[in-house]
């Protein structure tokens, strides 16, 4: 098991490892069911083909969120608290493909309550394609002791 992330070993220009995950039906089901999206077209095969015209069922934004989510706090480890994130979807993610996850650190910055913060841009991508891209502000423990979940008023400025 390696050392928990702290901030000293992030730097700009960092990139994260990579994750790939091959999506099922399933996978795009249980996070539609888990978000409680019951449109049809994330888990009714003849509604989204026939009806909305796509190539399969496909991946809702919770779902992504979560994979993002997921890939990040991988990398920072049960302390790092994500502070924001947006995303933008370009394209659709469907049973049969593989996406893959990759990440580079863009900044650092430790602000005035003295929380270190890394900011990240984040892709998904399927075949090398990339379907839905995100920037994410993320808390990392600037030393062994610091928790950045303990943190609460004005020591917590996303």
């Amino acid at each position: 098991m390696s050392a928990p992330l702290t901030f000293d070993a992030v730097h700009a220009g960092d990139d994260l490892p990579e994750l790939s995950y091959d999506v099922t039906a399933t996978t795009i089901v249980l996070g539609a069911l888990a978000a409680r999206d019951w449109r049809p077209m994330h888990h009714d095969y003849d509604f989204a083909v026939n009806r909305n015209g796509t190539q399969d069922i496909f991946m809702n934004t919770p779902n992504q969120a979560a994979w993002f989510e997921r890939y990040v706090t991988d990398w920072t480890g049960p302390k790092g608290r994500l502070g924001r994130m947006t995303f933008r979807m370009s394209g659709s993610v469907f049973p049969g493909d593989t996406m893959t996850l990759r990440a580079t650190v863009e900044s650092t910055e430790t602000d005035s309550a003295g929380c270190g913060w890394a900011k990240l841009a984040v892709a998904l991508t399927v075949a090398g394609e990339v379907k839905t891209t995100c920037s994410v502000r993320v808390a990392i423990p600037t030393d062994g002791d610091d928790n950045p979940w303990t943190r609460r008023g004005d020591q917590w400025v996303p």
